[in-house]
């Protein structure tokens, strides 16, 4: 029986990526002695409190498990059966959650729009809600966005601005998947608020896992309102974790000194300097703006295969010989140039 473990570092997502330091100090420290249960112990009030300063708000704060868990929940806040949620046609909550918005929701229809590297066109939203008002329809209740994009682009202030006025125009509330919001953050070198409640989000879905935690996403709801019950959804999804303290220090632990920031621009910058080699390569044409921790590549097919048997994992999900590589927190130079070498290896 082969034992080795790999230790290679690969490019095919961030959940690949181990913990930061700073969430498993956090982690550790917490593991000490007893601690109230169901989310009544002092690192949970201290996370909530350190998500509160990071967004200058007081908001509602929520921990669960997964991503496909604060979405959809989050998502079935906003609405009833009856209605239905407008995103983007490759968002996660589409392609990625298996059904979960609707399951959750207890059947709020997810209506996709077009929109060129992986955003939305504000105007497509006002075309979607006037498209039918009859009593046939699902009736549009909420708009959707996600924050750095599933192409690795990220919304400017202004955009999300003018997705903004829509959704005030048609009666809409704000939705952000924000697996990847610390990139989008990094990218913009923005407050968050600037990119949230300041520019109309109602709920953000703020993603712990992809930026170096073992487990946990907060769902912050700017408007509280909305939090109404937002418990009992939790508890009834399985999403009330009995020993809460360890799926917020963590949080604690990449807030207090801002880690969560530092790894996230770090990733940006291992996604550039990878961007900056293959871009002098003919073979390699890139497919989207890299903005955030990820960069997608038209490469050969001959020049995939050879990576795979070379033992490097990425995704090849778009289109035909598009390649996804998505660097984690922990992405170092040598391993951007050892991917980069096997490429110009195979492409000779």
């Amino acid at each position: 029986m082969n034992t080795t473990r790999e230790i290679r570092r690969h490019f095919a997502s961030d959940n690949y990526g181990g913990i930061c330091p700073e969430a498993w100090a956090a982690l550790a420290e917490a593991n000490t002695g007893h601690a109230v249960s169901y989310g009544e112990d002092v690192w949970t009030a201290q996370a909530a409190d350190l998500i509160r300063e990071v967004f200058e708000m007081a908001c509602e704060v929520f921990f669960v498990f997964n991503g496909t868990a604060a979405n959809s929940l989050s998502l079935a806040s906003l609405g009833h059966s009856y209605h239905s949620i407008l995103c983007h046609e490759i968002a996660h909550v589409e392609t990625d959650e298996c059904g979960a918005p609707e399951f959750f929701s207890n059947g709020m229809k997810v209506l996709l729009m077009p929109g060129s590297n992986g955003k939305l066109d504000p105007c497509a939203i006002e075309r979607m809600v006037e498209k039918r008002a009859d009593i046939h329809y699902p009736k549009p209740r909420a708009v959707s966005v996600t924050q750095a994009t599933e192409v690795g682009t990220v919304y400017s202030v202004d955009e999300l601005k003018a997705i903004w006025a829509k959704t005030k125009q048609c009666g809409l509330k704000l939705h952000m998947d924000g697996a990847r919001f610390a990139n989008a953050v990094a990218s913009l070198g923005v407050k968050p608020k600037e990119i949230t409640w300041q520019t109309g989000v109602d709920v953000l879905c703020l993603g712990g896992t992809k930026n170096g935690m073992h487990v946990s996403e907060a769902v912050v709801f700017f408007n509280r309102e909305l939090a109404a019950e937002f418990d009992y959804r939790c508890k009834q999804a399985g999403q009330l974790y009995s020993k809460m303290r360890f799926m917020a220090a963590p949080w604690v632990g990449m807030l207090k000194d801002g880690a969560w920031l530092r790894h996230a621009a770090h990733a940006n910058a291992m996604a550039e300097l990878l961007e900056a080699e293959l871009a002098q390569l003919p073979e390699a044409r890139i497919l989207f703006p890299r903005q955030a921790n990820s960069l997608f590549v038209e490469l050969p097919a001959f020049a995939i295969e050879g990576l795979h048997k070379a033992g490097w994992r990425f995704y090849t999900f778009i289109g035909q010989g598009g390649c996804r590589f998505m660097c984690a927190w922990d992405i170092r130079e040598e391993d951007v140039r050892a991917l980069v070498a096997d490429i110009k290896r195979l492409i000779g």
